[in-house]
């Protein structure tokens, strides 16, 4: 086993690692899950397991060589949601057939009963029920709890549960590489509104949308949003604060940012922590850390496509803004 928390007076977050050769002791790696693992197969068996768990979301991924009926109960008010990444033949989840494309769910409370695959490898995320719901009304103005109801098997189809298999194996990749990152509020916030986003988007269809907003509304959302951004200019502003602060979906926001300024919010926003990193990379001092301390700060999670947008914004790379600031040459 290999683990990596914060320290004792800041648990902002926990990162684990375990490689496992018996099926009850892996039923145990799952924080906060009451469990037990019974193995149906015969052979020797191999198991491996990584837990990342920070403010309302536990996101984890474990592979098993062996079919194993797993069978417990997820914490209370939570929700999960799964999706393989390679299965051995089918499973049998909660009395449904589980597939490569299946994106199963469960209530925390409820009875997990699972058989799973010869060989099983799926990634998955157990989050505050009303964390995401309320993240659903605010943002998509979608009720996802009373969409899934009693649902063990979420509504979606094989390019969803391609969609969210390749976004939560790039968070994993994220989060392996550089865990500390998550000793930044503002990049936990920005990586679990990115993970309630792409649940949602995997999740049944979009309800049709009402009639987009008339020239005059768009025109008042973007200016209020404007004005929202000039009162917070130095906070890592999320489309998820700006739908809450205005009460509009994410749809209308895109609608009203679209059409008067030609360009998208997402986008938008991201130009502007994009500044910000840049505004504090040109003032650093010797101590203030690293390039990605400094983007943690301004919710960039994913590095690599940080930095690729750094140099396409400025011409540069932010290692080389730090570089210059710190052997004073700005």
């Amino acid at each position: 086993m290999t683990s990596y928390a914060s320290s004792p007076d800041d648990q902002a977050f926990s990162a684990t690692w375990h490689d496992t050769s018996d099926a009850d002791d892996h039923a145990s790696c799952l924080q906060h899950w009451k469990q037990r693992y019974d193995q149906l197969t015969a052979g020797t068996f191999s198991g491996s397991f990584e837990e990342y768990w920070f403010d309302n979301v536990q996101v984890f991924r474990e592979r098993t060589n062996q079919s194993i009926h797993e069978a417990g109960q997820a914490w209370e008010g939570s929700r999960t949601f799964g999706v393989p990444l390679e299965v051995d033949g089918k499973g049998w989840y909660c009395g449904e057939i589980l597939d490569i494309n299946s994106i199963i769910t469960l209530r925390g409370g409820d009875e997990l009963d699972f058989r799973t695959p010869r060989l099983h490898d799926i990634l998955a995320v157990t989050t505050h029920a009303q964390a995401l719901n309320t993240y659903a009304l605010q943002v998509e103005h979608r009720d996802i709890e009373a969409e899934l109801a009693d649902r063990r098997v979420a509504p979606s189809s094989a390019e969803q549960a391609e969609n969210l298999r390749a976004f939560l194996r790039t968070v994993m990749a994220s989060l392996r590489a550089t865990p500390d990152m998550l000793r930044h509020a503002p990049m936990r916030k920005a990586l679990e509104q990115a993970i309630f986003g792409s649940i949602i988007a995997a999740i049944g269809n979009e309800p049709e949308g009402r009639t987009p907003p008339s020239g005059n509304a768009r025109q008042l959302v973007v200016e209020r949003a404007r004005e929202y951004m000039r009162e917070h200019i130095e906070e890592p502003i999320t489309v998820a604060d700006l739908c809450a602060e205005l009460r509009v979906s994410r749809r209308t926001l895109q609608y009203s940012f679209q059409d008067v300024l030609n360009l998208n919010p997402v986008s938008f926003l991201r130009a502007l922590r994009l500044n910000g990193v840049r505004r504090a990379l040109k003032h650093a001092t010797a101590d203030v850390g690293t390039v990605a301390d400094i983007a943690a700060r301004w919710g960039f999670w994913h590095l690599s496509h940080f930095a690729a947008d750094y140099k396409s914004m400025f011409g540069e790379l932010p290692s080389e803004t730090l570089r210059q600031t710190t052997r004073g040459g700005r």
